[in-house]
C-alpha cells in the first residue's frame, strides 16, 4: 500500500480518546494561538494564501500543533503524512521523500508533519533539505524545544517558525464544555454536568496542556457515571474532579528548555530579593522532580554571585543547606534549600566580587602576558637573587599599618582598579578599610 493510500483506522472512532475525537477540524473550531490565525495575522495570510514554505511550530505540549498541521493540509488541499521523529529513523525518511518527490511530478501536493523534529540527530534532519528546497514536500515540524537550538541552522533558515502559546485556562473550559454538549464527537449522548469549578479546576491544572485537560474530564465522566443514580443524574463535581486529576503533571525538561526557563526565574527571583516569588520558583523545580544537588549547586553560585561579600555568610549558610539535603535527601531536606534561598532574598546584594573577576579574566584575555615583577619573585636559589628576583620586596608585617607602597600588578595595568565594593552591607566596611589602604599607600608614595 503507497503512503499515501488512507489507511483503514485501527478502531472505530468513537472508542478513540476524546483527545483525539475533540480535535479541531477548522480554524473556527481551533481555540487559542490568535496572535498567529486571526484574520491578517502571520499564519493566517499564509494559508489564505496557499503558501507553500515550510514552517515550524514551537510551543509546549497539547497546545495543538498537530491539528493546526492537519487544518492546514485539509485547507490547501495537500496530502497529510503524519511522521514521528521518536519512531522513524533515516531508512524511513528517504523512503517518503521519494514518494513525495514521485507525487509532485504528478502534481499532487504533500504536507509532511514531523512531531517532535527536535529529537532527528544532524544526519537525519540533513536528509529533508534537497526536498524541501526543491518543493518537492512542504515539511512541518512540531517541537517543544527552542529551534534554535535543536533545529540545524540549514534547515530552520528554509523554514518559518511560529511560536504557540500555552492554552489559557478560559480556553480551556471552553474547550471542555464543548467536549461535554457534543453529542457526535465528545460526551454529550451521555448527560453529563459539570459544576464550573470542577471544569475550573481542571483547567487549572493541565497548565495549557488542552490534551491532558480532556483526558482528566474523561476519566472524571467515567466516575461521575459510575456514580449516577435514576435519582441522581452524573454530574462532575469538585471533588470527583480532584479524583480524576490525582497528581498535577508539571511541564518540565530536566535537559530543556523549560529546566532553564524555571532556574533563571529562580536566580532572578532571589537577585530581586523576592522570597515569595523565588520559593514559587524553588517548589516548581523540586515538584517537577529536579535533581536536588543540582539546585544547591546553583544556590550556592547566588551567594557568590549576588549577595558576595555583602553578607559573606550567605555562603556558609548556602553550603551547610547543601551537606543538609545531602545527608537528609528530599522531601526532608527541602526545607534547609528553602531556607537558604529566602536568606538569599532578604541579604544585602552585591555583585561587586563577580564584576572584578569578569574584568580580570577579559583584562588577561585581552592584554599581553607580562611576566611578574622581580620583587614578587621568590629568590630560593643564589641565581635567582642574582637575577634581581625579590629585589624591592616590602614586607607588609613590617610596615606601618601594614601597608607597603609597592605596585603589585603588571606595569601594564598599573592603577587599574576591579574591585569596587557597594555601600550595602558589609561590604560598606570593605569600601572603608579599601579607601583606607589607598590612603596609607599614597601617602607612603609621597614620602
Amino acid at each position: 500500500m503507497s503512503l499515501f493510500d488512507s489507511a483503514p483506522a485501527s478502531a472505530p472512532f468513537r472508542h478513540a480518546p476524546l483527545a483525539e475525537r475533540m480535535r479541531p477540524r477548522n480554524l473556527d473550531e481551533y481555540a487559542g494561538q490568535q496572535h498567529l490565525i486571526a484574520p491578517g495575522k502571520p499564519l493566517r495570510v499564509q494559508i489564505d494564501h496557499d503558501d507553500p514554505a515550510s514552517m515550524i511550530f514551537w510551543g509546549p505540549p497539547g497546545v495543538g500543533k498537530t491539528s493546526l498541521a492537519k487544518i492546514i493540509a485539509a485547507t490547501t488541499g495537500a496530502s497529510f503524512l503524519e511522521f514521528s521523529a521518536v519512531l522513524s529513523g533515516i531508512k524511513e525518511i528517504k523512503a517518503i521523500m521519494a514518494q513525495s518527490e514521485q507525487a509532485a511530478q504528478l502534481g499532487s501536493r504533500t504536507i509532511l508533519f514531523v512531531d517532535e523534529i527536535h529529537r532527528f540527530n544532524k544526519a537525519q534532519q540533513d536528509a529533508f533539505l534537497p526536498y524541501v528546497e526543491r518543493g518537492s514536500i512542504r515539511l512541518i515540524g512540531a517541537t517543544t524545544e527552542n529551534p534554535s537550538f535543536e533545529v540545524i541552522g540549514a534547515l530552520l533558515s528554509r523554514c518559518r517558525v511560529y511560536v504557540l502559546e500555552a492554552l489559557t485556562e478560559n480556553h480551556i473550559v471552553g474547550l471542555l464544555q464543548r467536549a461535554l454538549t457534543d453529542p457526535d464527537r465528545g460526551l454529550g449522548s451521555l448527560n453529563l454536568t459539570a459544576a464550573p469549578e470542577a471544569l475550573e479546576l481542571i483547567a487549572g491544572y493541565s497548565s495549557g496542556d488542552c490534551r491532558s485537560a480532556y483526558n482528566a474530564l474523561e476519566v472524571a465522566a467515567q466516575l461521575a457515571g459510575a456514580r449516577a443514580t435514576p435519582a441522581q443524574p452524573a454530574l462532575i463535581t469538585r471533588t470527583l474532579a480532584e479524583e480524576a486529576l490525582q497528581q498535577r503533571v508539571l511541564l518540565y525538561d530536566k535537559g530543556g528548555e523549560e529546566h532553564y526557563n524555571l532556574i533563571s526565574a529562580l536566580h532572578k527571583s532571589v537577585r530581586n530579593s523576592d522570597p515569595d516569588a523565588a520559593l514559587y520558583w524553588l517548589g516548581r523545580m523540586f515538584l517537577a522532580g529536579e535533581d536536588p544537588m543540582y539546585l544547591a549547586r546553583r544556590v550556592i553560585r547566588m551567594a557568590v554571585e549576588d549577595i558576595g561579600l555583602a553578607a559573606p555568610e550567605a555562603l556558609n549558610l548556602c553550603l551547610s543547606a547543601r551537606h543538609t539535603m545531602e545527608f537528609l535527601g528530599s522531601p526532608e531536606g527541602d526545607l534547609a534549600l528553602a531556607e537558604a534561598v529566602v536568606y538569599l532574598c532578604l541579604a544585602p546584594k552585591s555583585n561587586s566580587v563577580y564584576t572584578a573577576w569578569s574584568a580580570v579574566r577579559a583584562d588577561i584575555e585581552a592584554t599581553r602576558q607580562e611576566p611578574v615583577p622581580l620583587h614578587l619573585r621568590n629568590a630560593p636559589t643564589r641565581l635567582m637573587k642574582d637575577l634581581d628576583y625579590g629585589k624591592g620586596y616590602r614586607y607588609a608585617h613590617d610596615e606601618e599599618g601594614k601597608v607597603a607602597a609597592m605596585d603589585c600588578l603588571p606595569t601594564s595595568l598599573l592603577g587599574h582598579q576591579y574591585f569596587q565594593p557597594t555601600q550595602e552591607g558589609r561590604e560598606r566596611q570593605l569600601a572603608q578599610r579599601l579607601d583606607e589602604i589607598r590612603r596609607i599607600r599614597q601617602a607612603k608614595r609621597q614620602q
